[in-house]
């Protein structure tokens, strides 16, 4: 297909600083719920959520678990670096077995203060961990890229309790305050369970115990994805051409039996939230790759999906594909990266309905929901504003219809 112009200034909106959620509601599930479906929008609680889902549904979710990617360190001269973690380098790039290391690794990072942080010294961070105390070293090792040594005393401890011990919970820049206790559970979803997200799957955030008690109750099946959300999901577009904006890439692993369940509920995948939707319409696309050029590389660029071909195969072929790639190699997880770019044109997959927040002007995630609703998306975010709906992160929530 021919790749459309996509002219920014059409998807931005005032969003009042006031609108935006800047803590949690109390409870969970008593955030509002707008319904878009048919051209019809409709006001609910969320605790109403499983009442709009058809019997037939099978939702998807992801299951990604948000670390304290934030890691703070005080020179001896009493400046303070900051150190975000961003990817993973070395001993390896997947996500799951770096944070399980036991010995130094090093990730891709952004730096805060780090003209204060000179070539060759190393900067150390004392870390209590649960009855003795652990000494924590970062290196800066190529300061143009940003990649960072991380080494620590005690070859039993994981990274992952590392980060845990002593990281701060990265909240998204536009909430313009320090995280606390509650955000630690908070901005965590009920059901995360694979570390290695920096930022939450925000639009499972509404979801408790109780909510699931009620979908289970009337049939809905569930599915787990993975994709590791990346701190690009809050980069603001800026190129002029918004398809030259730099798509940030993210990590994901899908089991053979959530394909399986996909597969036998085409026509009815709910998603929560935008990164389980990119992980699904990703997975068609390796699919096709698979199809159209019998490799291996699990990488999706970003307008992969854009270009020009004669046919495509359909979402049971693609998926078809997969398992039987899964079969080759005899493996139950297939795991790959995504840069996937969703704006209007795209023709959804695999994906029926979807369960998000309110975004941000402006953004690639703004796009993905005009892609869904067309022009609508304005009115939506009109009739949301108008009453009083809370925006953004720890916002309320809307449940989409894709037409």
């Amino acid at each position: 297909m021919q790749i459309p112009s996509i002219d920014l200034k059409a998807y931005e909106y005032t969003l009042p600083e006031e609108k935006i959620a800047k803590f949690p509601l109390a409870k969970r599930d008593s955030s509002k719920l707008l319904q878009y479906k048919d051209g019809q929008i409709s006001h609910f609680n969320f605790s109403d959520i499983s009442e709009l889902l058809p019997a037939e549904t099978l939702l998807v979710y992801n299951d990604t678990k948000v670390i304290p990617a934030r890691l703070i360190f005080q020179r001896e001269t009493g400046a303070r670096i900051e150190i975000f973690l961003l990817q993973p380098i070395s001993p390896t790039t997947v996500i799951p077995e770096i944070m399980l290391a036991k010995h130094p690794v090093i990730w891709e990072t952004m730096i805060g203060n780090a003209k204060k942080w000179k070539d060759g010294e190393v900067l150390k961070g004392i870390i209590p961990l649960e009855n003795r105390t652990i000494v924590l070293l970062a290196k800066l090792i190529d300061r143009e890229s940003r990649k960072v040594e991380f080494s620590w005393d005690d070859d039993e401890v994981a990274f992952v309790d590392v980060v845990e011990a002593s990281g701060e919970v990265p909240l998204p820049p536009y909430l313009n305050r320090k995280p606390n206790e509650e955000d630690k559970i908070r901005y965590q979803t009920v059901y995360s369970e694979k570390e290695g997200a920096v930022a939450a799957p925000t639009a499972g955030l509404h979801f408790t115990p109780e909510i699931f008690e009620l979908i289970r109750s009337k049939g809905i099946k569930e599915a787990q994805v993975t994709l590791h959300v990346s701190a690009g999901t809050f980069q603001p577009i800026k190129a002029s051409e918004v398809t030259e904006h730099p798509m940030h890439s993210e990590q994901i692993h899908v089991n053979r039996n959530t394909i399986r369940h996909i597969l036998s509920h085409l026509g009815n995948v709910v998603t929560v939230g935008t990164t389980s939707v990119r992980t699904l319409e990703s997975l068609y696309w390796y699919g096709v790759k698979l199809l159209e050029e019998k490799g291996e590389d699990l990488t999706i660029e970003k307008l992969f999906p854009y270009l020009d071909r004669k046919s495509l195969p359909t979402a049971k072929e693609s998926y078809d594909a997969i398992l039987s790639y899964m079969d080759e190699k005899g493996i139950d997880t297939i795991m790959g990266t995504t840069e996937i770019f969703i704006f209007p044109g795209y023709k959804f997959k695999i994906v029926n309905g979807l369960i998000t927040n309110f975004h941000q002007p402006g953004s690639t995630l703004i796009l993905l929901i005009a892609t869904i609703l067309g022009e609508d998306w304005k009115r939506v975010y009109a009739e949301a504003m108008a009453n009083e709906y809370r925006f953004l992160s720890y916002g309320d929530s809307s449940l989409l219809w894709i037409k």
